[in-house]
């Protein structure tokens, strides 16, 4: 099997050192991952333009579902043009109808504002009810790949349909499975013909008691993790 990228999302900077440190071959910078992940802040986008490794900023503007106002989408357009002055490779999109089909209009008029960018769908497609469609559609919308769990909850659970999903790809977009992703759970997936797989490769962390009674976070906060990031680059080796 060919080598396969490994895709690390951090939300800080220490995140984004500990994933290079560790071997990542591509960043998914973020912030609030405790929320699946919300837009990086203008500092953060900075910091990573030095990553020597390409860096994908997520352009979501709040927590809940991908359903967005012509607010956000002016909010989202701003974003877009943070990242490309930062020097930023690409960004990771997504935007919902009510009923849970791609919202291409809005999709569109994101993707013209990252012309020239690298594009990753995120799992706004896992929410989708034809996720044979909607991946006909990111092809046609210019995506360079889908991140999905297959519309399971886990990557792992999903591996029937990122089978099928890959075979319908052939080769058009990369389906990069993401969620629930290590070395442990690596073999469920080591039948598919991956090139590109996403994970936190987090750790627990514990907070002060104080910080949480004063509501300034939960009482734990998962951080990246340098030795967990390259055991995840040797298990992929290893395929």
């Amino acid at each position: 099997m060919a080598d396969i990228l490994l895709e690390v999302c951090v939300e800080d900077a220490t995140g984004l050192g500990a994933a290079l440190r560790g071997g990542a071959g591509r960043i998914e910078l973020c912030s609030a991952l405790a929320l699946g992940g919300l837009t990086p802040s203008p500092g953060l986008m900075q910091t990573a333009q030095n990553a020597g490794r390409p860096v994908m900023a997520m352009i979501r503007p709040r927590a809940g579902d991908f359903i967005w106002s012509s607010e956000d989408l002016r909010q989202m357009r701003g974003d877009i043009a943070i990242a490309r002055a930062a020097g930023l490779a690409g960004v990771v999109l997504g935007a919902s109808r009510p009923d849970g089909r791609l919202d291409e209009w809005l999709l569109s008029t994101l993707i013209d504002e990252a012309q020239g960018m690298d594009l990753t769908l995120h799992r706004c497609f896992d929410l989708t009810p034809d996720k044979f469609a909607a991946l006909e559609t990111a092809i046609q919308l210019g995506f360079s790949r889908i991140l999905t769990s297959g519309g399971a909850l886990t990557a792992p659970q999903g591996t029937e349909i990122l089978a099928k999903l890959m075979q319908q790809a052939e080769g058009r977009i990369t389906i990069m499975p993401g969620s629930g992703i290590s070395p442990a759970t690596l073999p469920v997936l080591a039948h598919l013909p991956l090139r590109e797989v996403h994970a936190s490769c987090s750790m627990s962390e514990p907070v002060a008691e104080t910080v949480a009674a004063f509501g300034f976070g939960p009482a734990e906060r998962r951080v990246t993790s340098v030795a967990a990031v390259g055991a995840l680059v040797a298990a992929l080796a290893a395929l």
